[in-house]
């Protein structure tokens, strides 16, 4: 998972570049990269590391550009690299550029077609990689004189034939415009937005709407399953549904990964949370578990735990102080690390759980690692009792879609039992929410819910599922 941004207007858009990558810092923290186009060529400057540390001395004036892509990256697999990070460009058939979100499954057999087959050998970890030579090599067979937005339609539909996986692309093509794109599954968010201007309409694509609110773009729409987006050179806007299989939107945008002021497909992410936790209030009451007080792990587990305390009538209390100069410690990239995050970046308030009955509520339970430090924690400084709440069902199966989950070893449910979970966590209960209990939620929403069910909507065979495994294990994220 990680987080794009596009924009093509009349003027400079290098800061906003930057400043957007700021308000969608969480969906990455390994790298971060900006491209602009001006004077015919592009220039790009990325980096290891967030934001901050990568443009804190960039001069600004060797980005500007009216037309710029952006990107922050979250390595699910391949290396953390600076070689790795986003954006790519390639010169044929014409200047290409391109930043994408997901997590492409047929890699080994793509990266091999492309070697073999057309020559052009990948020499990086990241999937942008492939998907931008596979569109290249495509836009290459077509008359290069007089590109037509047919020709980009078509374009995009080989690319959506022959890669599979979950892929939100943006796109500048040189001399021709600005082309944003989906999986035919639509498993990753990709989002329209607009400004205007003295000069014109600026267009923006984004992963999330939070960078509108924090650039002054109204929202126009999300991308549907399978569509394209084209901006030509007279800034008129074309779209076309293309590929289209099931939508299957990740629900993990909901439960996790998106700020809680984003907007997907109409739905406030802070609302959903809301939601999900008075979803809770079945599963709790059939344990038979009454709580003195309710406590959320921040930051994203807080509307999911006041939405169970206000329909279950018990106080909700922040129970754990935060340093918030810590990073989100799932998208850390290593075991150890993980461990060293969560205890810099918690800490018990002493007064509010000493003697009493404590649920914690969090969005999830993944690897175990943060829940069973902060049961430790509060039963260290005095908690009588801690009963573990996930808002989500237990994941049990590996994410191939761009969550860093994707070695089935490191989900500590999935071949334990509720109550086998609960004793690693050293807890008195853990309590999950059923798969059935949120696709009713989402009964009105398409969604991918393969980390809870197992049932990948792109399909799956057991050799891409060792090939994303070894790929993991060889990156050494694990």
């Amino acid at each position: 998972m990680c987080g794009i941004l596009g924009i093509c207007g009349f003027e400079d858009v290098s800061n906003e570049l930057v400043n957007g990558m700021i308000s969608i810092q969480h969906r990455g923290q390994d790298s971060a990269g900006v491209l602009t186009y001006s004077d015919g060529r592009f220039h790009i400057h990325k980096g290891s590391g967030h934001v901050s540390q990568v443009f804190r001395k960039m001069d600004m004036s060797k980005l500007t550009g009216n037309i710029g892509l952006a990107h922050v990256r979250y390595a699910t697999i391949g290396s953390t690299e600076a070689i790795d990070a986003q954006p790519f460009a390639v010169n044929y058939p014409f200047g290409i550029a391109m930043v994408h979100n997901g997590n492409v499954i047929n890699f080994v057999k793509l990266r091999k077609t492309l070697n073999d087959v057309y020559h052009r050998m990948v020499e990086t970890s990241n999937d942008v990689e492939l998907l931008l030579y596979t569109f290249a090599t495509y836009l290459q067979e077509k008359n290069l004189e007089h590109i037509t937005v047919d020709d980009l339609y078509e374009t995009v539909e080989f690319v959506q034939e022959h890669v599979q996986g979950a892929y939100s692309c943006i796109t500048y093509i040189k001399g021709q415009g600005f082309l944003a794109f989906t999986d035919p599954y639509g498993i990753r968010p990709l989002i329209m937005g607009k400004k205007e201007t003295e000069k014109g309409t600026k267009y923006i694509f984004a992963s999330e709407t939070a960078v509108f609110d924090y650039l002054g773009y109204e929202y126009v729409r999300d991308l549907e399953a399978g569509e394209a987006v084209f901006i030509d050179m007279e800034n008129q806007v074309h779209s076309r549904i293309l590929t289209r299989k099931k939508p299957s939107f990740c629900v993990f945008e909901y439960i996790y990964f998106a700020r809680e002021d984003s907007v997907f497909r109409n739905r406030l992410v802070a609302s959903e949370r809301v939601r999900m936790g008075k979803a809770m209030k079945e599963p709790l009451e059939e344990t038979g578990v009454k709580p003195d007080i309710i406590i959320d792990v921040p930051n994203s587990a807080y509307f999911f735990a006041s939405g169970l305390a206000e329909v279950i009538n018990v106080p909700y209390r922040r129970g754990l102080a935060k340093n918030r100069f810590i990073g989100r410690s799932f998208i850390t990239p290593s075991e150890e690390l993980r461990k060293r995050v969560v205890r810099q970046k918690l800490n018990p308030i002493r007064d509010i759980i000493k003697d009493k009955k404590i649920a914690v509520m969090d969005d999830s339970i993944v690897r175990g690692t943060t829940s069973r430090h902060i049961v430790n924690l509060l039963k260290e400084y005095g908690a009588k009792e801690v009963y573990f709440i996930s808002a989500s069902p237990p994941v049990k199966y590996p994410c191939i879609y761009g969550i860093d989950m994707s070695v089935k070893k490191e989900l500590i449910a999935a071949n334990s039992s509720a109550e086998e979970v609960a004793e690693k966590l050293n807890c008195e209960k853990v309590i999950y929410q059923s798969v059935e209990r949120l696709r009713e939620l989402y009964h009105d929403l398409p969604i991918c819910d393969a980390c809870f069910s197992g049932e990948y909507p792109t399909g799956i065979t057991r050799e891409i599922l060792d090939e994303i495994e070894n790929e993991k294990l060889k990156s050494n994220r694990v």
